[in-house]
């Protein structure tokens, strides 16, 4: 049976790995609130994957990853700086807003969904002027990868890494689609985070095949001074945590987080480079990781979706021209399922236009 929902990567199956590691972790008992085997493996796993010491906190949700991790980073009067389109700034309820206990978050704009190092000095200037009226600058978020399917080169890192420290600020990445980026990029986990300047990670499973599953993980020991209190306080302290570690283990080792990743990677391009050949039909963006943003017309959408296929309109960037639809393929698309709805797409493009 066709599988026709190119709507979100959250909606999948969890990993065949991901199901059996938590069956096998799911025998005897075991110290909680993450005393336990699994979550100290975790640890060490992380160490060696990222090639670091660091601190890794597993958490249930993306969300509660994110403004936990932003928290640790910004106080109530500061200023956290992202892309306007970053899931902290659109679609996370106010989160980061409530965990830092009022931060600003200041979205800065960029059509491929990357911000630049010198989109910082105007409103750091800004700041810095204005002195106790101002928020106080703290934080840098950035998105990896990008809410609009780009991705973040290495030495694009470190670039705004250097331009948030030489000012004080802390760097935090929502890698809630790090496997796609690190998959696109072909470098290492150590090579787009720490080594590149990030202080914290938000590391996502949960889009890449685990149940409920994501980690925040600091490279710098002492920022993470206040994490384990206010996951607690927050109330993301998992009292059975060795099902969290269980699923993050199966993810990260024997590089099932990238596989799964290049996979949704290499449906995307099919589905992009294909549909790049219809008439009428635009890629807003380069597709490097696992979203298709296309621009296409009104009918040909109408068709689709009268088809059964399930996706989501977008908002159009500056210079985008036509109506714009998101595709997000996954771990477990099938090629058959990209093919289906390519087939569909040429179809209503080459239908004829009603009299």
């Amino acid at each position: 049976m066709t599988n026709k929902s190119f709507g979100s990567d959250n909606i999948t199956p969890a990993a065949p790995e991901i199901i059996a590691a938590i069956a096998a972790a799911n025998t005897g008992s075991l110290h909680s609130y993450g005393d336990d085997p699994y979550t100290a493996r975790l640890t060490d796993l992380a160490r060696d994957v990222f090639e670091t010491d660091l601190t890794i906190y597993p958490v249930t949700t993306g969300t509660a990853a994110n403004a936990l991790a932003l928290a640790t980073l910004t106080p109530p009067y500061g200023a956290v700086y992202c892309h306007e389109t970053a899931h902290i700034a659109t679609d996370e309820c106010g989160a980061p807003e409530f965990y830092t206990a009022g931060a600003k978050i200041v979205g800065l704009p960029g059509a491929d969904g990357k911000i630049r190092p010198a989109q910082l000095d105007v409103p750091l200037r800004r700041a810095a002027n204005m002195g106790v009226h101002h928020v106080r600058p703290a934080a840098l978020s950035l998105t990896q990868a990008t809410e609009w399917g780009t991705v973040y080169t290495p030495s694009e890192i470190r670039a705004l890494s250097d331009a948030a420290h030489a000012n004080g600020l802390g760097v935090h990445m929502d890698g809630s689609r790090l496997a796609n980026a690190i998959a696109h990029l072909g470098c290492t986990p150590a090579e787009t985070t720490w080594k590149a300047g990030i202080d914290v990670l938000s590391l996502g499973a949960t889009k890449n095949g685990a149940i409920a599953a994501e980690a925040v993980l600091f490279f710098d020991a002492a920022r993470a001074e206040s994490f384990e209190s206010r996951r607690k306080r927050a109330g993301h302290l998992w009292s059975k945590m060795r099902f969290l570690s269980a699923q993050l283990i199966a993810y990260l080792e024997h590089g099932l987080w990238l596989r799964n990743a290049a996979h949704a990677n290499a449906m995307a391009t099919r589905l992009a480079d294909r549909l790049a050949t219809l008439p009428g039909v635009h890629l807003v963006q380069p597709v490097q990781a696992n979203e298709v943003f296309v621009a296409l017309p009104d009918a040909t959408i109408d068709a689709l979706l009268q088809d059964g296929f399930e996706f989501y309109r977008w908002p159009a960037p500056a210079g985008a021209t036509g109506p714009l639809i998101r595709l997000v393929t996954s771990f477990c698309t099938d090629p058959a399922d990209v093919d289906a709805l390519l087939a569909a797409a040429k179809r209503a493009v080459n239908a004829p236009n009603p009299p």
